[in-house]
């Protein structure tokens, strides 16, 4: 058997007998020819089984979507038949050999435009709408995306560290997804809605510039660009200014974006106070296009800065805006550590924001534990509360934490830039649907019987279920 050649490499090799694997993309029989476009990871290529070619009879078998080997010749079309605006239109294969790996069923729908199908049918098959052209595109371009992003971290001195998906279960942000625990029973782990706290660990442990693709689960309301689950680059980096690590981000995005062939409305990215943007825009993320460059695909982005540091909750307390982690502007350090006009304490934060969405937040990170403390003061805990909660972070940072700030990018609201795409689905490879069900697999389900006995757990009915 010849060794594999890759579709978009027929060019060179015309005139050249070789072997191809793949999906079979379209079939065509025309009686005494029969025609294919053949498909591998890396294009389309026409190919046709002759009169009297001893690979006539297994094309006649040959269906849409069944996985085969082909052998045949490259040969170039004559300039008259060369397919303009077609993947490899100037050659075309002559089959000799046709082997059917495996065979497909007929796909529950037609795979060339998968996006009016309906999402619950695209959900039990993604792996076949997957397949669709749009789908590999905007998977790939995901894949690209990163790639670019950590090679010009490491390039910076960056370290990739993966942090734990099993922690503590806290009571800030969204609702936790908990995990019970056989070795101890009654008690629960949380899947992480952030690293935030590990990545400030690890800057007292002396990394000073770490990142990594973080798994963030959120248990809260789904809506088109929001899921349980999203992937984020979370980065940290110690002893920055606010200006600093908004300059890092800023250069990564600009290098990546335009080495993939994207356009920026403005460079440097405009800064917008927050409360500029909600004077002018009405909300803190906004598009700045006009229609021309919409539908040019121009990427806006912009800063979004000096955000209040607390607002009031539903109950009319003081709760954060970002996280309770972040420091106040310096000129606002002294309010802060005296509990006193809290509204008007403005923090060491800002948003990336690109047309319409929100791409990334981060700000600058209370390092001492006097600050971190005077904020859950503000915000109504006692001091027991407050070493319940972070007493490990205050601890840490009793060891000689460094100043520090970060930002995390979502993955998913990036790549809806890039493809404009609307929908958080239609840029992961195994979105849940609007009602919380997993691709492919059934879940949530309940456990066995075997399993809540290991774990120690009975299941009641909620009285809202």
């Amino acid at each position: 058997m010849n060794e594999r050649t890759m579709i978009g490499k027929l060019f060179a090799k015309a005139g050249e007998t070789v072997s191809i694997s793949g999906w079979v993309h379209v079939r065509r029989d025309q009686g005494k020819l029969v025609f294919f476009d053949f498909r591998d990871r890396s294009g389309l290529v026409q190919g046709v089984v002759l009169p009297g070619s001893e690979a006539m009879e297994a094309a006649k078998t040959v269906r849409q979507e069944d996985v085969i080997t082909v052998t045949g010749k490259v040969n170039k079309r004559p300039e008259k038949n060369v397919q303009l605006g077609k993947a490899n239109g100037d050659i075309e294969l002559e089959v000799t050999g046709l082997e059917i790996l495996n065979s497909a069923d007929t796909p529950p729908f037609s795979l060339d435009d998968t996006s009016t199908i309906d999402e619950n049918l695209r959900a039990e098959y993604r792996y076949l709408d997957l397949r669709s052209p749009r789908m590999q595109k905007n998977i790939r371009l995901r894949s690209e995306f990163v790639r670019r992003c950590r090679a010009f971290l490491f390039d910076k001195d960056f370290v990739e560290i993966e942090t734990p998906l099993l922690t503590e279960s806290t009571p800030e942000g969204s609702r936790d997804f908990v995990v019970p625990s056989r070795l101890h029973p009654g008690k629960f782990y949380a899947l992480p809605q952030s690293p935030q706290q590990y990545k400030q660990l690890l800057m007292t442990a002396g990394f000073e510039r770490y990142f990594q693709l973080a798994r963030a689960v959120r248990d809260e309301d789904l809506r088109a660009d929001r899921g349980f689950e999203h992937t984020q680059l979370d980065l940290e980096m110690s002893f920055v200014t606010q200006e600093e690590v908004m300059q890092t981000i800023e250069s990564m995005i600009t290098t990546v974006v335009e080495e993939m062939g994207y356009t920026l409305k403005a460079k440097p990215f405009p800064r917008v106070s927050y409360a500029d943007a909600m004077k002018q825009y009405g909300a803190d993320k906004f598009d700045m296009r006009t229609a021309e460059e919409k539908a040019a695909g121009v990427l806006a982005y912009a800063w979004v800065v000096d955000f209040p540091m607390f607002e009031k909750d539903d109950e009319g307390k003081w709760t954060f805006t970002h996280n309770p982690f972040s420091m106040p502007k310096p000129e606002h350090l002294e309010s802060l550590m005296k509990g006193e006009n809290i509204e008007h304490i403005l923090a060491a934060q800002y948003d990336l924001v690109c047309n319409g969405f929100e791409t990334g937040g981060g700000s600058i990170r209370a390092h001492k534990p006097e600050i971190l403390e005077a904020t859950y003061h503000v915000m109504g805990y006692r001091q027991d509360e407050v070493e319940e909660r972070i007493g490990h972070m205050l601890k840490a940072f009793r060891f000689g934490t460094p100043p520090h700030g970060g930002i995390a990018l979502g993955i998913e609201r990036n790549i809806m830039n890039l493809t404009g795409e609307t929908y958080l689905r239609e840029v992961q490879a195994f979105p849940m649907t609007r009602s919380g069900q997993t691709a492919v697999m059934k879940a949530p389900k309940p456990l066995t019987d075997k399993q809540l006995g290991e774990l120690g757990l009975s299941v009641k009915p909620r009285n809202d279920a």
